[in-house]
C-alpha cells in the first residue's frame, strides 16, 4: 500500500486537493457513494421569489423570478440562478441578476442544459457549494464556490449572523419563515424525493467542500477500459460491462481519504509551514528532502478501504518482490463479486494491477445479485435486518437475535424497529437448518437478477431435501450392504435401470452446461430435480418391486443393486461442491461397496455425461408408464380417494402398443399407483360410471362406484368452496383498497396478487370436481 501510494504521488497521479465529497455531519468524515443509501422520503418543494436587479421585468411583467428548491438552507450559498438555454419565457434574461433574498448578495442568471425546463418555474438555484450537479454546472461556468456548513452541518461565517451557528434544519426554518415574512414565499408543495444517508450514522449526507486526498483516474482508467473492450477479462453477465464503462469513461478523480480512527495511515508528513513530503516512511521522507531534525506532523487521515483492496491480487502475493507465489497464481481466473461494488473494488484491482504488474487481475468476473429480505429491501447492519449465516446453521432464539440485531447499531432509535420486525418475522426464532441446506439455498438464489430476495423458508425446503437424499441412501445402503454385487458384466439392467442411467446423463449434461455458464441456479434445480423427483419419487419405487419378488433373478437383482449404488455415488460427486457435508459421509460409505479406491470425495473427478448411456426407448417406455401413474393420483386427488385404497383402472386406447406395453409394465403399474387390476377397454365394450384422465391419447378411467360417498363429498366440497371462496372476497378487497397499495411495500403487494390468483385457480378446480361428481 504504501509502495503504490508513494509511486502514484511522484508521478503526479495522486494529488491533494480542495473538491466536493459525500460528508458524514456526525462522524464527520467524507465516505465513498457505497456508504450512501438513498431513499424516497416525503418532503416539500418550495417555491421563492428571487426579486430581479437594476429594474429589469419578466416576459410577462414580473419584477421576479420564481425558484423551486427542495434545500432552503442552502440558498444563502446560492451563486447563480440557471435556465434551459430553449426555455423562451427566459430567454430575455440570461445574462442578467437577481438579488438573493437574506444574504442581499447579486447573483447572476445564467443559461445550462442541465437545466429541466419541467421541474418547478424551471428556474433553479445553482449552489455549487452543496450540490453535485451544481458543482459541474459551476466549474461550466466559472461561478464561485461558498461553502456556508461547518463540519457539523451548522451554518458558518459565510452566512448572515442571524443564521449563524444553526443546524441546517433549523435553518430551513428560519429561512422559510423569514422568507415568508419578506413576501418572497409564493408556494410549498408536497414532494416525495430521494434522501441520501450514511450507512453508518444514518445521518444526512451532506455534499461538501473540504480538502482531501485523490488519484487521478484518467490514466489509470483508460488501459483499464482497454483490457475489457478487447476481451482480456469478461464480464458475466455481460451487461455489466455497462456499469463498469460508465464510470470508468466519466474520468472523476477518486477520493481517497478518510476521516477515521482507524485504516491506513496516509504516508504524507507537514512541516509547519504546511509543505508537504511523501515516502514509505518519516526516515526516508527526512534523507529524501534533507529536512534535518525539522519538526514533521503526519497527516491524520486514514486511506480509503478501497485503496488497500485495489491491490488484493498482487499484494497478496509478495509484490514487489518477484515471489514464486505471484508467478505461479496471478493472475487468477475467476473474481466472484456483487454488482454493488464493480465500480468500487473490481474497477480499482483492474487499474492497479495493470499499472503495477502490467497484466489483468483475473480473466473473467462473475455478478451475483444481493441477497435482500423478503421484502426486498438490502440486508444491512443498520437496518438490523441481516442474518448471520451461522444462526441459520446453528439456530437462535429469538431474544439471541434481537440482542445481535441492535448492539452495534449507530442508531439507538433504531431498537425498538428492529426488536418489533424481529419478534414479527421470526416468532421462535430460527431452529437450526445446517451448513448444507445453506449453502444449497444460496446456489438456489444464484438467479441472473441483480437482487436476491431471501425467505428463511426457502432453507427450510431445502433442509428436506437433505434429509430426503440421506434417507434414500439409507434405503440405499439397507438393501446393498450385506448383497452380492458382482461385476458389471454379470449383472442384467433392467427398463428402470436403463432410463435411470440414460436421465443421469442428460442431468449431467445440463449440470456441465450451466457451470460453463455460471449458471448456478440452475446447476441447484438441475440436481434437485433429478435427485428428488427421478431418483428418490420414480427409480426407487421401480426398484422396490424387483428387489422384493422373490422371482426376480439373481442377475436382474445385480444390476438393480449396482444402478441404485452407482448412480447414487455419480449424484453425491456431482452434488458435493454444494452440499459438501452430507455428500462426504454418504459417498464414503458407498464407495467402499463399489470399492472406489479413495479416502474423500472431494479429491474424485468431477462426472461427466457419458453419451452412450442415453438410452431413448427405456425413456420412451418410463414416460408412458409415469403418465399413466400420475393420472391415477390426479383423480385420486380430485376425487378424494384414499390413498390406501386400491383401484380398479381401465385403459381405453386406439393404439395396440398401448395395450403390449400395458401388459409389460403391469408390475410397476400394481405397485406405483396401488392397483387391485388393470383392464383393457375394448372396441365397443361399455364402461361404468368413472372418473377420468386423458394421457397421450389414451383415456385412464377410475370406475369410483364403493370408493367414494358422493353426497358427503358433495357437502365437503361445498365447505371448501365456501372458505376459498370467503378468502379471495377479502383479498381481493386489500388489492382494490388504494391506500394498501399506495403504503404497503411492493414485496406484500405482490404475495397478494399471487394469493389470490391461486384461490381463483383453487377455486376453478373444485367447481370441476362438484360438477363431475353431481
Amino acid at each position: 500500500m504504501l509502495e503504490v501510494f508513494v509511486r502514484l504521488y511522484d508521478e503526479g497521479l495522486i494529488y491533494r486537493g480542495t473538491r466536493l465529497v459525500n460528508w458524514d455531519p456526525v462522524l464527520q468524515t467524507a465516505i465513498s457513494d457505497l456508504e450512501v443509501e438513498s431513499e424516497d422520503e416525503a418532503g416539500h418543494l418550495w417555491h421563492f421569489r428571487y426579486p430581479l436587479a437594476d429594474g429589469e421585468k419578466t416576459s410577462d411583467g414580473k419584477d421576479y423570478v420564481i425558484v423551486a428548491t427542495t434545500r432552503p438552507e442552502t440558498m444563502l450559498g446560492d451563486t447563480a440562478v440557471a435556465v434551459h438555454p430553449d426555455d423562451v419565457r427566459y430567454h430575455d434574461l440570461v445574462g442578467k441578476q437577481v438579488l438573493l433574498p437574506l444574504a442581499e448578495r447579486v447573483i447572476p442568471i445564467i443559461a445550462d442544459e442541465h437545466v429541466d425546463p419541467q421541474f418547478g418555474s424551471g428556474c433553479v438555484k445553482i449552489t455549487p457549494g452543496h450540490d453535485f450537479n451544481d458543482y459541474e454546472i459551476g466549474e461550466r461556468h466559472a461561478l464561485p464556490v461558498i461553502s456556508i456548513f461547518n463540519k457539523d452541518a451548522t451554518l458558518n461565517d459565510e452566512v448572515p449572523e442571524a443564521y449563524r451557528g444553526l443546524d441546517r434544519f433549523e435553518a430551513r426554518k428560519r429561512v422559510v419563515a423569514d422568507l415568508d415574512a419578506k413576501g418572497l414565499l409564493n408556494d410549498i408543495e408536497d414532494h416525495t424525493l430521494p434522501v441520501p444517508r450514511a450507512e453508518r450514522s444514518g445521518a444526512v449526507v451532506e455534499p461538501f467542500i473540504t480538502e482531501q486526498w485523490f488519484v487521478k483516474i484518467k490514466p489509470l482508467a483508460e488501459p483499464a477500459i482497454e483490457a475489457v473492450e478487447d476481451g482480456r477479462i469478461e464480464f458475466i453477465p455481460k451487461r455489466y460491462e455497462n456499469t463498469y464503462f460508465a464510470w470508468m469513461r466519466e474520468f472523476r478523480d477518486w477520493c481517497i481519504s478518510r476521516q477515521l480512527w482507524w485504516g491506513h495511515r496516509i504516508p504524507a508528513w507537514y512541516d509547519k509551514d504546511g509543505n508537504v513530503y511523501v515516502g514509505r516512511n518519516e526516515k526516508e521522507v527526512r534523507k529524501k528532502h534533507n529536512l534535518g531534525r525539522r519538526k514533521l506532523t503526519q497527516d491524520p487521515d486514514v486511506l480509503d478501504t478501497w485503496f488497500s483492496s485495489a491491490l488484493w491480487t498482487f499484494g497478496t502475493l509478495g509484490w514487489p518482490e518477484k515471489t514464486e507465489e505471484l508467478e505461479r497464481y496471478h493472475p487468477t481466473d475467476v473474481l466472484v463479486t456483487g454488482h454493488d461494488i464493480i465500480t468500487f473494488w473490481v474497477a480499482k484491482m483492474i487499474m492497479m494491477t495493470l499499472k503495477f504488474v502490467g497484466e489483468i487481475p483475473f480473466r473473467k468476473v462473475y455478478i451475483h445479485g444481493l441477497v435482500s429480505d423478503a421484502e426486498g429491501k438490502k440486508m444491512s447492519k443498520s437496518r438490523g435486518n441481516g442474518l448471520d449465516p451461522l444462526d441459520l446453521i446453528d439456530g437462535i432464539t429469538v431474544d439471541e437475535l434481537v440482542a445481535k440485531r441492535t448492539e452495534d447499531l449507530m442508531q439507538p432509535s433504531l431498537a425498538e424497529g428492529i426488536e418489533r420486525a424481529t419478534r414479527r418475522d421470526y416468532p421462535d426464532g430460527i431452529p437450526s437448518y445446517g451448513t448444507d441446506a445453506l449453502r444449497f439455498t444460496y446456489c438456489a438464489l444464484a438467479t441472473r437478477a441483480s437482487n436476491i430476495a431471501f425467505d428463511v423458508g426457502r432453507i427450510e425446503g431445502y433442509q428436506h431435501f437433505c434429509n430426503k437424499l440421506w434417507n434414500a441412501a439409507r434405503f440405499v445402503l439397507q438393501n446393498t450392504e450385506d448383497e452380492e454385487l458382482g461385476t458389471a458384466s454379470a449383472a442384467e439392467y433392467g427398463l428402470a435401470d436403463r432410463w435411470i442411467r440414460s436421465q443421469l446423463q442428460r442431468m449431467l449434461d445440463s449440470v456441465s452446461s450451466a457451470i460453463e455458464r455460471y449458471r448456478f441456479d440452475l446447476v441447484a434445480n438441475a440436481l434437485y430435480e433429478f435427485i428428488w423427483h427421478e431418483y428418490c419419487d420414480w427409480y426407487i419405487e421401480l426398484a422396490k418391486p424387483v428387489l422384493w419378488d422373490e422371482n426376480t433373478s439373481e442377475a436382474r437383482l445385480k444390476g438393480t443393486r449396482r444402478t441404485l449404488l452407482e448412480v447414487l455415488e455419480t449424484l453425491l460427486r456431482a452434488l458435493h461442491p454444494v452440499m459438501p457435508f452430507i455428500t462426504e459421509t454418504l459417498w464414503r460409505k458407498v464407495a467402499k461397496l463399489l470399492e472406489i479406491p479413495g479416502e474423500t470425495v472431494m479429491l474424485q473427478e468431477f462426472p461427466e455425461p457419458a453419451p452412450g448411456l442415453v438410452d431413448a426407448e427405456a425413456e420412451d417406455e418410463i414416460q408412458w408408464l409415469k403418465g399413466i401413474v400420475t393420472a391415477i393420483r390426479n383423480i385420486r386427488g380430485e376425487q378424494n380417494i384414499a390413498p390406501s385404497k386400491t383401484i380398479a383402472m381401465l385403459i381405453q386406447s386406439n393404439h395396440e402398443s398401448d395395450r403390449d406395453r400395458l401388459e409389460a409394465h403391469h408390475q410397476f403399474l400394481a405397485k406405483l399407483a396401488k392397483l387391485e387390476s388393470a383392464h383393457w377397454v375394448a372396441d365397443g365394450e361399455s364402461t361404468p360410471a368413472a372418473a377420468a384422465q386423458i394421457v397421450d391419447g389414451m383415456k385412464i378411467l377410475v370406475p369410483l362406484a364403493g370408493l367414494i360417498d358422493v353426497d358427503a363429498e358433495l357437502v365437503r366440497l361445498d365447505k371448501e368452496l365456501g372458505r376459498r371462496r370467503n378468502d379471495l372476497d377479502r383479498t381481493s378487497k386489500k388489492l382494490g383498497n388504494d391506500s394498501f397499495l399506495a403504503k404497503a411495500p411492493e414485496a406484500v403487494v405482490t404475495k397478494e396478487r399471487t394469493k389470490a390468483e391461486e384461490l381463483a385457480s383453487a377455486i376453478a378446480d373444485l367447481e370441476a370436481q362438484r360438477k363431475q361428481l353431481a
